[in-house]
């Protein structure tokens, strides 16, 4: 391989990067990965991972490489990943495998994957293969676009983004049973957005109960997450547009148990599901225990009141998503949560609303 001042591998790496989140909302649980190909200072193949469970970015990157007619040229070049190879056999073969087979010579890499079936792995055997491995360019950026997988891994825990919407005067909904828009069709596309990206989205009794929320991502594309629910007495009509069939739902209650060993998301067909607490000293950290048994990486935690301040009060969120009508003031209702130990990150206009972003000052551990 030239040496690293005569090739700029952050540009190509910028690119794996590029291709990688063209697959968000698609992939989880596998991380986003892209990959490229070059020779000589020439791109010759792209590739990412496209869905759960289809071939990964190396592989259609070599694919792509091939199909363009540059099979020749494998044992000559560089492929930059933006995550290592895997080295074990899951849904799809090892990448790093595959890599060695093609001869492919050098192998530049964004960080380091966690998931503690490669973990290193795949570099070790590149490079007892004899293949050039070049690690963390890029580290960071290749860390942050896949920040939920990284802290599901690490943590043992999902990812936890809490959002609500509020009037201006600090109210999220109505003190009657009339749901309250508080939010515009910008903000609400927007919202549709975020949901498409998690794996799951919690909300509790009330908030079912009152507003029959459908919690899937109509307004955008890409797949809807798994719907969560708390029902812990059971008082959920059956009718509600949370058991639709639309998407698979989970619902966390005391007495009833229909969640079967193995079961793992995306895998949930789309029907209802019951999860069974002990009724610990805390539900939320038993409901989240049982989502990382589940493997499910992230949640959106949309509501209401009551969930989202519990969640603040055992800081047990990683981001916070507030969205404020600044022209909106109903003087009286259901008050907005309280978020205690923040530190901001950035505020963004959608349409008249004004989103801002929240990070804990101290993160979950």
């Amino acid at each position: 391989m030239p040496s690293s001042h005569k090739v700029n591998h952050d540009i190509y790496m910028q690119r794996c990067l590029h291709l990688a989140k063209l697959g968000q909302g698609f992939v989880a649980p596998n991380p986003m990965v892209g990959a490229v190909l070059v020779q000589d200072k020439q791109i010759i193949g792209e590739g990412y991972h496209k869905k759960y469970g289809g071939p990964h970015a190396e592989v259609n990157c070599i694919q792509h490489a091939i199909a363009n007619g540059f099979e020749y040229l494998l044992d000559k070049s560089t492929i930059y990943v933006s995550l290592e190879p895997c080295a074990h056999f899951g849904k799809t073969p090892p990448c790093a495998e595959l890599i060695i087979k093609h001869k492919i010579p050098n192998v530049v890499i964004g960080c380091r994957d966690s998931f503690k079936e490669v973990d290193g792995r795949g570099i070790e055997k590149l490079n007892q293969a004899g293949i050039q491995v070049i690690e963390e360019i890029l580290e960071q950026e290749s860390k942050d676009l896949n920040e939920r997988f990284f802290f599901f891994h690490e943590y043992h825990k999902p990812f936890v983004i809490l959002k609500w919407a509020q009037t201006a005067d600090g109210f999220i909904g109505n003190v009657g049973n009339e749901r309250l828009m508080i939010s515009n069709e910008i903000t609400n596309r927007l919202v549709h957005k975020w949901r498409s990206q998690e794996s799951a989205i919690l909300v509790g009794t009330n908030t079912a109960l009152k507003d029959d929320p459908k919690l899937t991502n109509r307004l955008w594309s890409g797949s809807h997450p798994i719907r969560l629910v708390t029902d812990f007495n059971n008082v959920l009509p059956g009718t509600h547009h949370i058991f639709s069939g639309e998407a698979p739902t989970i619902v966390f209650n005391y007495d009833r148990h229909t969640i079967t060993e193995g079961i793992k998301s995306p895998g949930f067909e789309n029907k209802t599901y019951w999860f069974k607490l002990a009724g610990q000293p805390s539900s939320i950290t038993e409901i989240m225990e049982a989502c990382y048994q589940m493997g499910i990486q992230s949640i959106i935690v949309e509501g209401g009141a009551r969930l989202q301040q519990s969640f603040i009060d055992e800081n047990y969120w990683n981001e916070a998503r507030i969205i404020t009508n600044p022209t909106l003031f109903i003087k009286d209702g259901i008050l907005a949560p309280v978020l205690k130990d923040a530190r901001p990150h950035f505020q963004q206009e959608s349409a008249g609303d004004s989103i801002s972003y929240f990070y804990p000052q101290i993160q979950p551990d």
